[in-house]
């Protein structure tokens, strides 16, 4: 057994990273993307047996070779060098390798590649003597895919080119490694890229070759599915960054993979308990209407704020000057929080969104009582009694905590801010998940008439599902208020989808409500399933999600990169928020019973294992 290496290309799309060396020098958390492949062929050698490595140059081909020789790597290295690696495409490259290629078997990679060293052994250990190893397409992913018949023979190699994302289900996309028997090599490869390079020339990409094989009665290649093993092509900068996240040290992977502040859809096999929407909402019927408009939506301008605001007015049921609608309730908060004046009372731990706009001076803060960190109104009237607050913020059901005032007290809370000349502002993202639903909200005409001094908060991302639209509300009937953020924030400041999302939203009212009562429905499923698991202390919530205490001997930290590392399942982990002192915590979102279902099951099996 042998490993042939493509490594002659330039790596334009990298840019400066490529300005003065070949694309595998390119470093992955501090290792060239060459070093690791050649120490994983390193330890095939030792344990496998594998004979040599050849390596076709090209770019800065004599800087590629003088770096390898730096390495120490004690299998037997070789170098074929491409003269024309600027004219040429990869299938030129392997035809310079052709007679190595007839000598032995062959691992065959391309160098800008990243991947675990199971991906390897899976190759290995399947008897079978050529395949093409392949992963299930997702929507990240360019360049050649293939399909497969029941028995995983190839049927088709479909260059990007000729790509239908109307048969995106049925792909597989190769991870340009192969294996390569050497009778394959000698009677199939070798002449056929020989005559398709003779034909139409070097500007090609090997795949092509295996295309033209796939045709025939025994094409003698198959395919070999991933099945979760970790890999990566890197092409570009955002390749680069997401790799550096999968690849990292376990203890950095939660940090790396948290700090991007969403685009999970990028990790597709991890299950994000992290951020919190509806599971039931939109329903389907909704998601075809709002595709089925994407083409006109995506080639014209949205409407102004003027239009919008009358949109999210109707959406709400409440008069168009009270409402300001936001791309996402993060860009009104910003404007809401910059707004206030004097001191701000806000309830910790908390959405930071709100305190961490303002100077720690300004901040009063309102500790709630551990272990179980539950409040009621009377609570806050008390402390917030004796402190000269001209603000006072509130989340409810309050983040993380999920604990929740019930619209009685919030009412009794307004009429006491009222009396002290105090602005009140509360966060409702999630009351639409609380026993009562939207009839625990405060938006309504009669209540924020009422209660001028209320400015109430909305995402429309939490419970109506939408996080990807970017929208949200600010309301009060302080209209010289509501005025000031309308003149603070873009004219354009959400997109068509956002507004024909609200345009149409009267249409699924009714499937909304059913969607949040089967959420209800399922959090109690969720709850009673998660009080099972003998470390877990769960918190009752009125939210779609849960805080839980961690017990000894896990920690919170240990416990998120337990799940992370062997489950591909990413929690919050909570113990540096502001007033949790240090006290182990996590937060759990309420996903569908399926997904809720493989979270339990895997902190059943951490408990087995424990035990």
């Amino acid at each position: 057994m042998q490993a042939i290496i493509l490594a002659a290309g330039m790596g334009k799309r990298l840019g400066e990273l490529t300005k003065n060396n070949t694309k595998c020098m390119v470093q992955v958390n501090g290792v060239t993307l060459i070093e690791r492949l050649l120490r994983q062929l390193d330890r095939v050698a030792e344990t496998r047996g594998l004979s040599r490595i050849v390596i076709v140059v090209g770019y800065e081909g004599k800087k590629l070779q003088d770096y390898i020789a730096t390495l120490g790597i004690k299998t037997p290295v070789e170098f074929v060098d491409n003269p024309i690696y600027d004219t040429t495409n990869n299938i030129y490259s392997l035809y310079l390798a052709k007679d190595q290629l007839q000598e032995d078997d062959t691992l065959l990679f391309e160098s800008d590649l990243i991947f675990e060293d199971a991906v390897i052994d899976r190759l290995l250990d399947d008897p079978y003597p050529s395949l093409a190893l392949v992963a299930k397409f997702e929507s990240w992913m360019d360049g050649t895919v293939v399909t497969l018949d029941e028995e995983d023979n190839i049927r088709q190699f479909i260059p990007g080119k000729k790509f239908s994302y109307r048969h995106a289900e049925e792909y597989y996309k190769t991870v340009n490694i192969y294996k390569f028997g050497r009778e394959f090599s000698r009677n199939y490869y070798v002449p056929f890229l020989a005559a398709y390079s003779s034909a139409l020339g070097r500007n090609e990409y090997y795949e092509q070759v295996l295309r033209v094989i796939t045709m025939l009665d025994k094409p003698e290649i198959k395919a070999l599915k991933l099945d979760g093993e970790a890999w990566y092509e890197i092409d570009d900068v955002q390749d680069l960054d997401i790799a550096e996240s999968i690849f990292c040290k376990p203890e950095d992977k939660i940090k790396k993979i948290g700090s991007r502040y969403g685009g999970y859809w990028r990790y597709p096999q991890v299950l994000d308990f992290c951020y919190l929407v509806n599971p039931y909402f939109p329903n389907p019927r909704m998601i075809s209407e709002l595709t089925a408009n994407f083409e006109r939506l995506l080639r014209n301008y949205p409407s102004g704020m003027r239009v919008n605001s009358l949109l999210a007015g109707k959406y709400f049921g409440i008069k168009q000057d009270y409402v300001c609608i936001g791309n996402g309730a993060a860009e009104l908060i910003k404007a809401l929080m910059e707004s206030l004046q004097g001191k701000v009372g806000v309830v910790l731990p908390t959405f930071e969104e709100y305190p961490n706009r303002l100077p720690a001076e300004r901040v009063v803060p309102f500790n709630t009582p551990l272990p179980d960190f539950r409040y009621t109104a009377d609570d806050l009237m008390a402390f917030y009694g004796a402190k000269a607050v001209d603000n006072l913020v509130i989340v409810n059901p309050d983040n993380p905590s999920g604990n929740f005032i019930p619209h009685a007290d919030l009412l009794r809370l307004c009429a006491w801010a009222k009396e002290r000349g105090m602005r009140l502002v509360i966060d409702e993202s999630f009351v639409d998940f609380s026993d009562e639903g939207a009839g625990n909200t405060l938006l309504t005409n009669a209540t924020l008439e009422a209660n001028p001094h209320l400015a109430v908060v909305k995402s429309i991302s939490k419970s109506y599902g939408v996080p990807g639209l970017r929208l949200g509300v600010i309301t009060s009937a302080d209209t010289a208020l509501v005025s000031r953020f309308k003149k603070d924030v873009a004219i354009w400041n959400i997109n068509s989808f956002g507004e024909f999302y609200m345009q149409i939203f009267g249409k699924y009212e009714s499937q909304y409500h059913e969607a949040c009562a089967a959420f209800r429905a399922e959090r109690d499923r969720f709850m009673a399933a998660l009080g099972a698991i003998p470390f877990l202390r769960v918190m009752p919530s009125k939210a779609n999600y849960f805080m839980c205490e961690v017990k000894p001997p896990h920690t919170a930290a240990s416990l998120a990169l337990t799940l992370l590392e062997r489950f591909n399942i990413l929690i919050k982990d909570l113990s540096g928020k502001r007033a949790i002192n240090g006290g182990q915590y996590i937060r759990l979102a309420v996903r569908d019973e399926h997904d809720n279902n493989a979270l339990v099951e895997a902190l059943a099996l951490i408990a087995n294992q424990q035990a």
